[in-house]
């Protein structure tokens, strides 16, 4: 059998979809920037990358 680690709590998601965590942050995150900027952040959320990492690559390429 194999060994599982952790608690079983975590939250697997499916590629191409968002957690309740992210889109909640998201809508906090779009007060202070723009519909373009929180686009491009979904999609990179989309592709797999974390909020953090989708933020930073969003600044760099769209702005605020």
């Amino acid at each position: 059998m194999p060994k599982h680690y952790g608690n079983g709590m975590g939250k697997s998601k499916k590629k191409g979809e968002l957690t309740q965590r992210q889109k909640d942050t998201l809508a906090r995150h779009k007060k202070h920037h723009t519909a373009k900027h929180i686009t491009e952040m979904t999609k990179l959320m989309k592709q797999g990358k974390t909020f953090g990492e989708s933020h930073k690559i969003a600044m760099k390429k769209v702005g605020k």
